[in-house]
């Protein structure tokens, strides 16, 4: 099983539009995928459908040790939902000493099946003790980035939290960087992938997704752009992401 957390603590560059439809471009390639809601707001449940999404969730995985089988819910076909629970903001509030707080998630993950071939989680925008859980479990972390100089400014913010967080882990930590709510023809774009391509060779996804309309209506309607729009361009880039992910290919 690869794990990977959606994360950036800067808020609207997609992470949980990523989520959502990365999530359901793998399960249509045949993996068995199960996607995490770790943001107390449940924006990952509504996108997919669960307007009132079960009060038990991934809090219980990391509050009450529950099972993560025990909390998930199906979506699609090979799309299973764990959602955010009505107490995960507890979580914040724990009182363990040290780093035992940050690895509650890390600890519910271990006592999951093995039967998935991805997991991913939708982080919140937030630099506490929610993102440092995901950021202590995962195996790589998926770093959204819009095409402007306060996405750079952002990204340069959490790679020096993810080094932080990388010396408690003592095992390394995979980075991604992913192109999202791009506007290809915009000048400043253009120079910004420039920077990111020199700063990050090799580290970034060889599909961009870029900024349409469709893609910020289908939260409203609780579906993924699969179902929303099938034949968009948008439902394209997803999908030739998931095969990035799948093969390993990155921006030349």
């Amino acid at each position: 099983m690869k794990s990977i957390a959606v994360i950036n603590q800067k808020g609207g560059v997609g992470k949980t539009t990523v989520t959502a439809n990365l999530g359901h471009a793998l399960a249509q390639h045949g993996k068995h995928v199960t996607l995490i809601d770790l943001d107390p707001q449940g924006q990952l449940s509504a996108s997919l459908g669960l307007f009132r999404p079960p009060k038990q969730g991934i809090d219980e995985v990391m509050l009450n040790a529950a099972s993560i089988e025990s909390v998930s819910v199906s979506t699609r076909e090979g799309l299973m939902l764990v959602p955010a629970g009505a107490n995960l903001g507890d979580v914040e509030k724990q009182s363990a000493e040290g780093v035992q707080r940050a690895l509650l998630l890390q600890k519910g993950m271990q006592r999951s099946g093995s039967d998935k071939d991805y997991l991913l989680i939708d982080c919140p925008p937030s630099s506490g003790l929610l993102m440092a859980n995901a950021i202590m479990a995962v195996d790589e972390v998926l770093i959204p980035v819009t095409g402007d100089y306060l996405g750079l400014n952002g990204l340069a913010h959490l790679l020096a939290t993810l080094k932080q967080f990388e010396r408690l882990r003592h095992r390394p930590l995979g980075r991604r960087v992913l192109l999202s709510r791009l506007v290809a023809r915009r000048r400043l774009s253009k120079e910004v992938v420039g920077k990111l391509k020199n700063h990050f060779p090799g580290k970034i996804m060889a599909t961009a997704v870029r900024e349409a309309a469709v893609l910020a209506e289908c939260p409203g309607v609780g579906r993924t752009i699969f179902e929303y729009r099938p034949g968009s361009v948008s439902a394209k880039e997803f999908t030739a992401l998931a095969v990035d992910l799948i093969e390993g290919r990155m921006m030349s």
